[in-house]
């Protein structure tokens, strides 16, 4: 790095408290699906979706042709990020930085954000007053961390800056659209759909662990509502995001994508189902169960706990239900003789509890 640069550095580094007060105050979000998708995927967000579709269908048009990403899923993820740009973030991003790594958590990965965001200065693709994002890094309209943006970002209106901060966001969802390909996007491919299980199915061959060929899956019975087939996508899984009371959702390979930019599955599923919306199409057929009793993070670290305990290895107990979490509940129900949906809620728990 020059000693230009780090000089400005200097210069312009500020400690902000208020940042080390956001990252030891994050509230944990207890969010059923239900509630989760009636925010995300709300009709507002739809519509203003397919406005911004409207708006910049020669531009979703060239990101197409270029990138071999359908214009729906860069719009979800903008729609998500940043409110289709509402929402961008105001903190200076250096000094946020700055702070995190000098003071905060997680201090070695802030710390490499920062280097990636000074020689973003040092290329010149935005000043330092004008690099803003959120209280943790996240910048522009995609909200890309700064590695994110030396890796994957790009200047797609030929100006010589990559510019994703700009009102203009032509250089951000062509970034976008650049991220979701170089993750191995399948074009023409949907992220996934709702299903119907035919009765008897067996619940213990949902999860992300699960994945199996779409023809598997149609010769166990799977079927959209219409009572088709579906299509050969290849691999797939299905998800009971919500449990056995849920929609079933046929993830394919871009849903996997979608968890290269954000690895939460109620994220994926959002963008998904916000993706199939702005396109055109309804909502799920089967309705979200609504008043689930969601776990905390402490609830969670018990049912971990539990779970070991009686021999269905959570391989750690750190309060986030991941594949080995969700692998291990089948397992229990199973042997339980449980619905075996890998759900964890509040039901659940109880029952774990009521184990001698």
């Amino acid at each position: 790095m020059r000693a230009r640069t780090r000089n400005r550095f200097l210069e312009i580094a500020q400690y902000l408290p208020e940042v080390l007060d956001r990252q030891a105050n994050q509230k944990e979000l207890l969010l059923s699906v239900h509630d989760y998708l009636e925010i995300t995927v709300s009709d507002e967000r739809v519509r203003k979706g397919r406005k911004a579709l409207r708006k910049y269908r020669l531009l979703m048009g060239e990101l197409e042709e270029t990138y071999r990403v359908s214009a729906d899923a860069v719009l979800a993820i903008w729609g998500l990020e940043t409110g289709f740009g509402a929402n961008r973030g105001d903190y200076p991003v250096i000094s946020a930085l700055a702070t995190l790594a000098f003071a905060g958590e997680r201090r070695a990965f802030f710390a490499d954000e920062l280097v990636a965001a000074l020689h973003i200065i040092q290329a010149g693709d935005i000043a330092p007053e004008k690099m803003l994002g959120s209280w943790a890094g996240a910048m522009g309209h995609g909200q890309f961390m700064p590695s994110s943006y030396l890796k994957y970002a790009v200047d797609h209106d030929g100006d010589g800056r990559r510019d994703i901060w700009a009102e203009d966001p032509t250089d951000a969802l062509a970034s976008i659209a650049n991220y979701l390909r170089e993750h191995g996007w399948r074009s023409g491919q949907p992220c996934g759909e709702e299903m119907y299980l035919p009765d008897g199915f067996d619940l213990s061959l949902t999860g992300r662990d699960q994945v199996r060929p779409v023809a598997e899956w149609a010769a166990h019975g799977v079927r959209s509502p219409r009572g088709l087939q579906p299509v050969d996508y290849g691999d797939a899984m299905v998800l009971l995001a919500a449990g056995a009371q849920g929609p079933a959702y046929l993830a394919y390979h871009n849903f996997n994508v979608f968890l290269a930019y954000n690895n939460s599955v109620h994220y994926a599923l959002s963008v998904g189902c916000l993706a199939h919306r702005i396109d055109g199409n309804k909502k799920f057929t089967r309705p979200w169960p609504a008043g689930q009793r969601v776990l905390s993070r402490a609830d969670m670290r018990e049912l971990q706990e539990r779970l070991t305990a009686l021999g269905h290895d959570t391989r750690g107990a750190d309060g986030l239900a991941g594949p080995n979490t969700h692998r291990a509940l089948r397992n229990w129900q199973v042997a339980a003789g449980y619905p075996a949906d890998g759900f964890p809620c509040g039901e659940v728990l109880d029952q774990l509890r009521a184990q001698p």
